[in-house]
């Protein structure tokens, strides 16, 4: 072939440009920045062949639900068990059959910029989606656990859209509609997975803008969990009305106030 390296560099890896028969020509071509295009090129294929055949895996229980009939499948997830600081987020989200996100998986395993991204793709495609926060008070009241639950029933009960089935993350909430738990559903249903996006983007942000309120306790940069940069800013500086009072250690510093 005629064209340069960087006319082929434009075909190969950013247009749908090139067919096989193509391809074997330029397997023919002895030029050493060719093949090193060719090799580019069959690595960015075999990626989005993964990612194809992990969208596939994400929507199994979505396609079976909807040959049974369902068509509002909601998936649930929460963020925020775990922290000292901050709130419970639950997410409840029903997306188009259709819906596409190649990448898309718990919320946890990817980079900030391609949540952030995902986050603004999945607000802009779904259906209808919802997302809930309960408070360290609140949380203090009926512990951690009832408070994932009830930050999901209200995310369900917020939808705009009534569910037919919700498919959840390892738990289950006491309302009417039929339901599935699956351990490490985020990793397992497309549906999940957005949710958990949704609900980790905004919980994140929240941490982001509190840090702003509450300076020196690096909100920003442990969004609540007990690090050692966290533990040493309540020892010195003491706890604000984010922080859970029935965690320990927090918890001890109340009853040595």
């Amino acid at each position: 072939m005629n064209a340069s390296i960087k006319e082929l560099e434009e075909k190969l890896l950013y247009t749908n440009e090139i067919d096989d028969k193509t391809i074997q020509l330029l397997k023919k071509d002895e030029r050493k920045g060719v093949q090193k295009l060719l090799t580019r090129y069959e690595t960015m294929k075999k990626k989005e062949h993964a990612l194809e055949e992990m969208h596939i895996e994400m929507i199994q229980y979505e396609s079976s639900l909807r040959e049974k009939g369902f068509v509002h499948i909601a998936g649930l997830d929460e963020v925020g068990r775990g922290p000292l600081a901050g709130p419970v987020v639950a997410a409840a989200v029903i997306l188009p059959a259709d819906f596409k996100l190649l990448g898309l998986t718990d919320s946890k395993k990817l980079t900030k910029e391609k949540r952030e991204h995902f986050f603004e793709v999945i607000k802009r495609d779904a259906i209808c989606y919802s997302i809930q926060m309960v408070h360290a008070a609140e949380i203090d009241q009926i512990n951690v656990y009832e408070s994932t639950k009830l930050a999901m029933k209200r995310a369900v009960q917020d939808l705009k859209y009534q569910p037919e089935y919700l498919l959840l993350d390892a738990i289950k909430i006491d309302v009417p509609i039929e339901q599935l738990s699956l351990i490490k559903g985020d990793q397992k249903s497309l549906s999940i997975a957005a949710s958990s996006v949704l609900a980790k983007v905004t919980r994140d942000r929240y941490m982001e803008e509190i840090a702003k309120e509450f300076p020196g306790y690096g909100f920003s940069n442990h969004v609540g969990y007990g690090t050692r940069e966290h533990l040493h800013a309540l020892s010195t500086l003491g706890i604000t009305r984010e922080h859970r009072k029935s965690f320990k250690p927090i918890e001890e510093l109340v009853c040595q106030e």
